[in-house]
């Protein structure tokens, strides 16, 4: 069989009228917004409608530690939507937007891969609906609002070097990291230190994603710190009378996406926060949109299970009082293999040690999710032509020696077919009775939280916060935000804060270097080890793969 990529499969299905996607869901015309013949945006305002109504079953998809052999989280996460509907279940599908930084980087786009992916990609990958824009436009608003201010005589006593805002552009660009602005006389205003961090990592994208309508995400625009004065107190985007102008520019862009994926089942895409350095996870409006039209919604986490399983956990499901009925740990042979010390060039050969070796990272994730969680769990393996019986069966053995079943995922060469097992047992572990745990409290001191996280979650020896996080710590109690959940930014290739440390590390302490409150969106980040807020591109970027002709049609991207 000829191989085909991503991109040559998406274009080779036609689509649906994305009006037929919203009739499956029983939408009405009068909340369906067209973006041409197959996007639209849903009007939030819906949900009043369906107030009443109960939710679905919510299914959260999470995965192993990540490698460079991939995990296919997302893929996994689109096919089991549709081996639901293959079993007779009313699903629906919801993803994060993908940010155009990995797209023209290393990782790829969010729109899944093979047989299972949402359509149109080129579209999802690339501008989409517009909505990364429209909070890059927000953000830079804000920041244009502060330093106007600063210039025009600074009434409220900003500190310039106690400012926290940053500007943003949705690009990985190391080059904008560290400027300094304001330059070349009075007239071109104060000359500061200053600095951009990636439009996914900026909160008002944290903002969007936890909001539950419009006035919900003006009163938390209003509550972004973007500077301290000089008697150490905040100054707010409400202080600058910012947060009208900000809704204004992304009323549009909280009103969920609805897309379909290859079989034609409606699919939401919204919002795209990153997870190892914000909360990972899609908006709680196209979430809870999901739950109200499907009997099942599939929704994933970025990253490992120690991010964004974690942060749905703890910080989303807090927020909205969701909680999932079951968790799909996913995985891969080849991937475990990596964890277990084998290069990347022999990951097809079977290898028993190195298997036994890599599975403690994947029985950590599925402890942390049943023991500290409390939910019940299934491990997906994502299935590769070179996985052997017996590298499967040693998967299988490990995982049912902690209760908890192995389905083989063949969805990406299958499609919703190959994801008809997954479904079968994620539907029986919907019916089982759970609760949902926390590894800490509330009301716990916002170093205890760091080591409860570290310890429970990391399984590291401690944390340790240097002096100036101590003194963050500190203040951040005294200001009245110590009973904010915590956004670990940290580094997504090792349970630790050192990327190098594969499988299940142990002997380690997790260092704290700096903590910020980001009070819109209701927690407190927590930057570690040498974790940054912009990426740089590779050496061979993604970029120069991809390539337009002469009729429009897009190539190279994956």
């Amino acid at each position: 069989m000829d191989y085909k990529s991503d991109i040559e499969i998406a274009q080779e299905t036609q689509p649906q009228s994305i009006n037929v996607i919203a009739d499956k869901l029983g939408i009405d015309d009068k909340y369906v917004e067209n973006y041409g013949k197959y996007k639209a945006k849903i009007d939030y305002n819906l949900l009043n409608e369906y107030e009443d109504k109960p939710d679905g079953k919510l299914i959260l998809v999470t995965a192993i530690t990540p490698t460079p052999a991939g995990e296919g989280k997302t893929t996994t996460t689109v096919g089991l939507s549709d081996g639901l509907r293959k079993i007779g279940k009313k699903s629906v599908v919801a993803l994060r937007e993908p940010s155009l930084g990995p797209v023209f980087g290393v990782k790829g786009g969010a729109a899944g891969g093979g047989y299972a992916q949402v359509i149109p990609m080129e579209d999802i990958n690339l501008h989409f609906t517009g909505d990364f824009h429209a909070i890059g436009a927000a953000n830079n608003l804000l920041a244009a609002m502060l330093d106007n201010h600063i210039h025009q005589g600074n009434k409220l006593g900003i500190d310039i070097r106690r400012i926290t805002w940053r500007r943003c552009v949705d690009m990985n660009d190391r080059q904008l990291r560290f400027v300094v602005d304001g330059l070349n006389g009075k007239a071109n205003g104060v000359p500061r230190e200053d600095g951009f961090d990636i439009t996914v990592a900026s909160e008002i994208m944290a903002v969007l994603c936890l909001s539950k309508n419009i006035n919900d995400l003006k009163e938390r625009l209003g509550r972004i710190i973007v500077a301290y004065d000089f008697e150490n107190k905040p100054v707010t985007a409400k202080d600058l009378k910012a947060q009208g102008a900000m809704a204004a520019l992304l009323k549009d862009a909280l009103k969920p996406n609805l897309v379909q994926t290859l079989e034609g089942t409606p699919a939401f895409i919204h919002g795209g926060p990153f997870a190892n350095i914000a909360h990972g996870c899609n908006s709680v409006t196209a979430t809870r949109t999901a739950l109200k039209l499907g009997d099942y919604a599939v929704t994933e986490a970025g990253f490992g299970a120690d991010l964004g399983a974690e942060k749905f956990l703890d910080i989303k499901c807090r927020t909205t009082g969701l909680s999932p009925s079951a968790v799909v740990i996913v995985a891969t042979v080849r991937a475990l293999k990596h964890h277990g010390g084998v290069a990347k060039a022999d990951l097809n050969n079977e290898n028993l040690a190195a298997l036994e070796k890599g599975l403690p990272n994947l029985l950590q994730h599925v402890e942390n999710v049943t023991k500290v969680f409390g939910l019940p769990a299934v491990v997906a393996i994502n299935a590769f032509p070179t996985d052997t019986k017996a590298e499967l069966d040693l998967v299988e053995e490990k995982c049912h020696a902690l209760g908890v079943n192995v389905a083989l995922s063949e969805v990406w060469a299958k499609g919703g077919e190959g994801g008809v097992a997954l479904a079968e047992e994620v539907v029986r572990l919907c019916e089982t009775e759970s609760t949902l745990t926390h590894p800490y409290e509330l009301s716990d001191s916002i170093e205890e939280k760091l080591r409860k996280i570290s310890q429970k979650i990391y399984h590291g020896d401690d944390v340790v916060l240097t002096a100036e996080a101590k003194k963050q710590a500190a203040q951040l109690e005294e200001l009245g935000y110590g009973e904010l959940p915590i956004c670990m930014a940290k580094t997504q290739y090792s349970f630790s804060d050192n990327a190098s440390l594969l499988g299940a590390p142990t002997g380690f302490k997790v260092a704290v270097r700096n903590l910020k409150v980001s009070a819109g969106a209701g927690f407190i980040v927590a930057l570690t080890g040498d974790i940054m807020t912009m990426p740089g591109l590779p050496k061979v970027p993604s970029a120069e793969k991809i390539d337009v002709d002469d009729s429009g049609k897009i190539s190279g991207l994956f």
